[in-house]
């Protein structure tokens, strides 16, 4: 009995059950920062394949109910103007809040088109004490990043929506580890495509390994699979994969595990929003 008491507190039993409210009016906000080219001075490689993962994200998350904005190319400055725009809006009547970012990145930073910015910088504007209004609810960070430094030589890349996209070569791009940092707080959640020491895969034509994975998990169990558990799912599938046709002759049969940190304190579930009569 005591030990009971001291783990749970004296009058405060824990629902393992219990799960985030998600019956508001409105899902929430889905940013999407795509980044596939950048400042020439930064020397980092056109990204051929986000196109893809961006319109994969896009339906996904619409489907789930989310008001999603996509910002394509966009400098240091107008992503932070829009990322303190986010922050300072009133999320009163939303149930959660989803950034994803797919780019370059190293040491704890993210690329926009023309310079770095710290994860840091980003995720603690959404901590409760600047954004009140997203206290005690869900916020999602998917970060598609992947270092610059060891970029293969890319190939001609095909538009997602290209009719004879799959006459293209889908050639496997290898990067470094991904951008590794710890979550601001509470009831963050931080999904990366990689884990720290592994590569980072992308497609040409078909998008990211792990943008690729999540979007077909969501779109099998976005509105019934508790998201922690579909993630673990993403790993699993990610991990199953392994390189194939590439030009950098040492990257054959590489493979890539991606990981999640969560700072949730519930079950986190996107079941369908009920019509408005």
């Amino acid at each position: 009995r005591m030990e009971t008491d001291a783990f749970y507190g004296r009058n405060s039993i824990v629902d393992p059950a219990e799960e985030y409210k998600m019956d508001n009016k409105r899902r929430g906000l889905a940013i999407i920062f795509n980044q596939e080219s950048f400042f020439w001075r930064l020397g980092l490689k056109d990204r051929h394949g986000t196109n893809a993962d961006s319109y994969n994200l896009q339906r996904r998350l619409r489907e789930l109910n989310f008001d999603v904005n996509v910002y394509n190319n966009y400098k240091q400055q107008e992503v932070l103007d829009i990322i303190n725009a986010a922050a300072k809006a009133d999320h009163s009547d939303v149930d959660c809040f989803l950034l994803v970012f797919l780019s370059h990145g190293e040491n704890d930073h993210i690329y926009a088109n023309d310079d770095k910015i710290s994860i840091q910088d980003i995720t603690s504007l959404f901590k409760g004490d600047k954004c009140k209004s997203l206290v005690g609810k869900p916020k999602i960070f998917i970060w598609q990043a992947c270092r610059g430094d060891k970029h293969d030589e890319p190939a001609t890349a095909a538009a997602f929506d290209d009719v004879d996209s799959e006459s293209k070569k889908n050639e496997v791009e290898v990067d470094a580890s991904a951008v590794h940092t710890l979550p601001a707080g509470a009831d963050f959640i931080m999904c990366y495509s990689v884990a720290e020491g592994y590569y980072s895969h992308r497609e040409t034509v078909n998008g990211s390994w792990y943008i690729q994975d999540l979007c077909d998990l969501l779109l099998r169990y976005g509105d019934s699979l508790e998201f922690t558990e579909l993630l673990t799912l993403v790993n699993r599938k990610v991990s199953m994969r392994s390189v194939g046709y590439c030009r950098d002759p040492n990257a054959i049969g590489k493979k890539q595990v991606p990981c999640f940190a969560s700072m949730l304190t519930k079950k986190l579930y996107f079941r369908p929003k009920k019509k408005s009569k």
